[in-house]
């Protein structure tokens, strides 16, 4: 089939390559010139494990092309995917202008095609308030009169994961109107669920909601599970052993009840406000949803606190290490990072940093250029007063701690992810802060007379 995605970012370059992989001609439209340019020649702009080499592969049997035409990318389309950003406003509202700006583009193509062309399927696969499909339908139904369907398609894609995510997935959700859409979606993705996996068909604003629902539902529980770590640590327990008794309760499960330093990226900080805009437009307050936030916001600052306690608020002069920068691992992705947060404290507070990320560096770069970028997660720690760790990269898991203590100006680490075993870290001397387990502090030994 013909397909064409608009919007090279993540969720489209990914679902474009992916299609491509399975013999669908697949081309894939972006404004931007520099990446399109880049992307032509087999280079992705995004990290994400296997993606590059894909393209590589479908870019050479001839089954994936990119381009800044509209014309050409819409004109022999059967399905169009918008792909494109919806960014928060300020008030944590989507803001639907690149969708819509595709919808007005689509129209003045399919209207010069005539009212006799085979109708073309817009999917919308953004991530989109519920209606948004409609607005977009009634956009293009005010400027002509050429058929087309309506449908919409939300992505369920774990960065990092992507690709198995998609290839396969859990489900496929498919908002549709009519048996057109219906047939056509079913195609494209049976190739997708030959394992048995659900292909869900239902109505476009139902499509709409499972999105939102799905991110929600995750995001509340991190905010959950961060939000019972700080009561561990007031209470002198441990969220490792409380989370193993949990979990083991089969209607809980152990899916994303992991502590840390909360979410962060490009889906749950936005889509978790945007359930609480869709809230605030209808005058229906979402107000676990609004508590999720809040609760994730603020268990960030929480543990900047233990470092600026520690350090009992003077922070200048010092000079912290942080290793991880992307808000997970196997990405390049820094928005809405925790990590970004924690340095922002720490310069504010005086002192210097130093931070060290396998893939994340130049991102960083370009957001906080004060960081000092380290070449190996060993050099980012020399002379470093205390190491924060904000990503739990594999690489971090089993470091020679031996070497760590002895290159820190102090055996000091500050582990928003717990990597590490509480006696690990009492074996080898440190001074050791973590999410919902006690502190660990140096035994000293008392000399007789």
């Amino acid at each position: 089939m013909r397909l064409t995605m608009v919007g090279t970012g993540y969720v489209g370059l990914v679902t474009g390559v992916c299609f491509s992989e399975t013999g669908n001609d697949v081309t894939c439209l972006d404004i931007n010139q520099e990446k399109i340019d880049k992307l032509k020649q087999g280079e992705s702009p995004i990290y994400e494990p296997g993606l590059s080499e894909m393209i590589g592969r479908n870019l050479k049997s001839g089954r994936l092309g990119f381009t800044t035409d509209k014309k050409t990318a819409y004109r022999d389309a059967e399905a169009i995917f918008i792909c494109v950003g919806t960014p928060s406003d300020e008030d944590g509202s989507a803001d639907l202008q690149y969708v819509l700006k595709v919808a007005e583009d689509i129209a003045s193509v399919i209207d010069e095609l005539g009212p006799d062309q085979t109708p073309k399927m817009v999917v919308v696969k953004s991530t989109v308030p519920v209606g948004t499909s409609h607005k977009v339908k009634a956009l293009i139904e005010s400027k002509t009169d050429a058929p087309f369907h309506i449908a919409d398609n939300p992505e369920f894609l774990k960065e990092g994961a992507a690709i198995d995510d998609f290839m396969k997935p859990d489900r496929v959700v498919c908002g549709v109107e009519d048996d057109r859409a219906s047939a056509m979606l079913q195609e494209i993705y049976t190739p997708f669920v030959r394992q048995g996996n659900p292909i869900y068909l239902m109505d476009v604003r139902s499509a709409e909601m499972v999105k939102y629902a799905s991110n929600a539902m995750l995001a509340c529980k991190i905010s959950f599970v961060n939000e019972l770590s700080g009561l561990c640590e007031h209470y002198q327990a441990d969220i490792k052993k409380v989370r193993e008794g949990m979990c083991a309760d089969s209607r809980i499960g152990n899916q994303f009840l992991h502590p840390g330093l909360g979410y962060g990226g490009s889906c749950f900080p936005k889509d978790t406000l945007a359930v609480c805009g869709m809230g605030r437009e209808v005058g229906y307050e979402c107000e676990l949803n609004e508590a999720v936030h809040r609760v994730n916001q603020a268990h960030r600052i929480r543990f900047w606190q233990k470092i600026h306690d520690h350090f009992e608020g003077s922070l200048t002069g010092r000079k912290i290490a942080f290793w991880g920068i992307a808000f997970k691992p196997n990405t390049d992705d820094i928005r809405e990072a925790p990590s970004i947060t924690l340095m922002k404290k720490a310069l504010e507070a005086g002192a210097t940093c130093r931070a060290f990320d396998p893939v994340a560096m130049r991102n960083l770069s370009a957001t906080l250029p004060e960081v000092e970028l380290a070449p190996t997660m060993y050099d980012c720690i020399q002379g470093c007063d205390a190491l924060v760790i904000c990503t739990e990269w594999s690489q971090f898991r089993s470091p020679d701690f031996e070497r760590v203590a002895r290159t820190l100006e102090s055996p000091l680490i500050f582990d928003g992810r717990n990597l590490f075993r509480s006696s690990t870290m009492r074996n080898h001397g440190f001074t050791y802060y973590s999410v919902g387990r006690p502190v660990i502090r140096p035994t000293v030994e008392v000399q007789g007379p």
